[in-house]
């Protein structure tokens, strides 16, 4: 990796910049409830559909105690919410930029952009 020959640090964008990167650290949550590929999995099925654990189940190959783990995780940080309606609970992305988010990533993969 290229890095420059000298330390030199121009003040006056980074003075500017310091603010909006701080800010920027508190999206840490939700890139790291990202991180986690089952999470990914539940994350896109919900912004497709409200689903239940036993759903959610079926479609992650997850047992139902992994499932509600990674709901609990997710309604920690404020991206599903979830209503009971009889003896189901269901659940759903409760931010539509979540959904987004996860909805432009999945267009970046079918272009062929990420690699892994």
């Amino acid at each position: 990796m290229e890095r420059c020959q000298e330390f030199c640090v121009n003040h006056e964008k980074t003075t500017k910049l310091k603010p909006a990167v701080e800010e920027a650290a508190r999206l840490a949550p939700l890139f790291k409830a990202l991180s986690d590929e089952t999470r990914v999995k539940i994350i896109y099925a919900l912004a497709q559909e409200e689903l239940c654990v036993c759903d959610l189940a079926e479609i992650t190959g997850c047992t139902l105690p992994a499932v509600s783990h990674h709901l609990r995780i997710l309604r920690n940080i404020g991206l599903a919410t979830s209503r009971k309606e009889g003896k189901f609970v269901y659940y759903n992305i409760d931010d539509h930029h979540v959904s987004s988010i996860i909805n432009a990533a999945f267009e970046h993969l079918k272009e062929g952009k990420i690699h892994g």
